[in-house]
């Protein structure tokens, strides 16, 4: 069957490979649409820190049931959603139900192999049935149960005015899940067409330049009540605690290799509560599949880039430098 390998940093390809073995307690899933990610875009770029070459990439997924193996909630046939963080089930954040950050924690694409190609197998637990979603739908679960979560963790209460730092599409999850929970969100960022998006999509939108503007100062008050980092950028995220009320909370949503540096009394002078906040688990899944079918999430203008299985060693190297206007691509299989 047809997968997509990238073999080194900058040499992606188109290959064949055996089908995958069924084991006990796991599904045979047909890969219908993917969603490529930013990890994605790193990894054919060799920025990725801790990744073993080659690697089938993907974890973005939604695909239908073909051999159910017996499972006890799916049947053949039946389109899923694909939760691709595979916990060992036994440490003590998996006991919490904290699966999403096991301490072994494997994921689909990074760690293992993972689903662009044709299909794979994967424990039961880790599919939700799709029902009416549309399957290209069910691909974008994944990216926006992020956002879900990190909103979750936060325990926003409606009326808080949020800031997110950073316009991309894990920002925008976290956006839209925060004004989902009744928050006042504006988005930061440094470039244009994501700040245009961000006011498509209705949210406040600031550029780094509008830091100093007396609009931004004005929304910002005494700091924003809850601040969410969608960066990944160490001077981004250094910076975040400085647009925190008193009181308020900082949540860091993006991932970066390095170490961050804070004012320890600008931290107790606000009694700030950091958090970081880890991939996602079911209830985050569940809450963004509600979210989508109640239409308060544009799915259509979120897709922004298609391509085929087939096509994507010509495109994925093209999208990777080639950014402006791009929020999410998804792949057909």
């Amino acid at each position: 069957m047809r997968a997509i390998s990238c073999a080194a940093p900058g040499e992606l390809a188109l290959i064949e490979i055996e089908r995958p073995a069924l084991k006990p307690g796991w599904v045979r899933v047909g890969i219908r649409h993917i969603g490529i990610c930013g990890t994605d875009y790193h990894i054919y770029e060799g920025k990725h820190p801790f990744l073993q070459y080659p690697r089938i990439m993907g974890h973005e997924l939604s695909g239908v049931v073909l051999d159910a193996n017996g499972a006890a909630s799916l049947r053949d046939g039946d389109p899923v959603v694909v939760n691709p963080y595979l916990p060992c089930g036994h440490c003590p954040a998996c006991r919490e139900g904290k699966t999403n950050c096991c301490e072994t924690l494997s994921v689909l694409g990074v760690h293992g192999d993972g689903g662009m190609t044709e299909e794979i197998v994967i424990p039961e637990a880790n599919l939700y049935p799709a029902g009416d979603l549309s399957l290209r739908d069910a691909a974008m679960v994944e990216f926006l149960a992020i956002g879900a979560h990190a909103v979750r963790r936060t325990e926003l209460k409606p009326g808080w005015r949020v800031l997110v730092v950073g316009g991309g599409p894990i920002g925008l999850g976290a956006a839209f899940f925060a004004r989902i929970a009744g928050a006042d969100v504006t988005i930061l960022d440094a470039a244009a067409d994501k700040l245009a998006a961000a006011r498509g999509f209705g949210f406040g939108a600031a550029s780094l330049a509008d830091r100093e503007g007396e609009a931004f100062k004005a929304k910002m008050g005494s700091g924003f009540d809850a601040v969410f980092d969608a960066t990944g950028a160490i001077p981004a995220m250094n910076q975040a605690i400085h647009y925190c009320r008193n009181g308020g909370a900082l949540t860091l949503v993006g991932v970066v290799k390095g170490t961050l540096s804070w004012e320890d009394p600008e931290i107790h002078r606000r009694e700030l509560t950091i958090r970081a906040s880890r991939n996602a688990t079911r209830e985050d899944f569940e809450h963004v599949m509600a979210a989508i079918r109640r239409g308060e999430v544009p799915t259509d203008r979120l897709a922004t880039h298609a391509t085929s299985l087939d096509d994507v060693p010509k495109n994925l190297p093209k999208w990777a430098h080639e950014r402006e206007g791009l929020i999410k691509a998804i792949i057909t299989v």
